[in-house]
């Protein structure tokens, strides 16, 4: 079980990696800003008082190691994020990765940016209060499928080691 669990989260992190350079890509061929996980970090920093929303979380005061914090969650939820494979699809999907069970994967997760981490740090349900709360919804929407894939193609070199 646990080499399982493993399985599981390699998948998963390898997804977050996928999502990563993607974003890397596309701010530097088409300057797309990707997320800024030191803000994120900067709203989990504020839960150790208790607060988990706020109006603008880019208002507050730096915390100390937000950038830190930012990434090391990515992460570790990203890791995470490939357990519902193991969970729902089993043991088997892992030696025999298929593509659509990590993309819904990806897109079902959808839930939480857009109903606790967007409102938590101040831009509305599914980003209703950014400047552009379409392409900010467009721009979940394509890097969860782009996790989804990187979770996909990290099933397929997992499966043949």
């Amino acid at each position: 079980m646990r080499c399982d669990l493993m399985l599981a989260v390699l998948t998963g992190l390898g997804g977050t990696a996928v999502l990563d350079l993607w974003a890397l890509a596309l701010k530097r061929l088409l300057g797309v800003p990707g997320v800024n996980w030191a803000l994120v970090g900067r709203w989990i920093a504020t839960m150790r008082q208790g607060r988990f929303a706020h109006i603008s979380v880019a208002a507050l005061p730096p915390a100390a190691g937000e950038g830190a914090i930012g990434w090391i969650a990515h992460y570790a939820i990203g890791g995470a994020y490939g357990l519902p494979l193991l969970g729902i699809w089993g043991k088997g999907w892992f030696r025999h990765p298929t593509v659509i069970p990590p993309l819904i994967v990806s897109w079902v997760l959808l839930v939480a940016p857009y109903f606790i981490m967007m409102p938590g740090m101040g831009w509305g349900l599914a980003g209703a209060k950014t400047p552009r709360p379409n392409v900010t919804r467009l721009k979940s929407v394509i890097g969860h499928s782009v996790f989804g894939l990187g979770m996909f193609a990290t099933g397929l070199m997992l499966a043949r080691i």
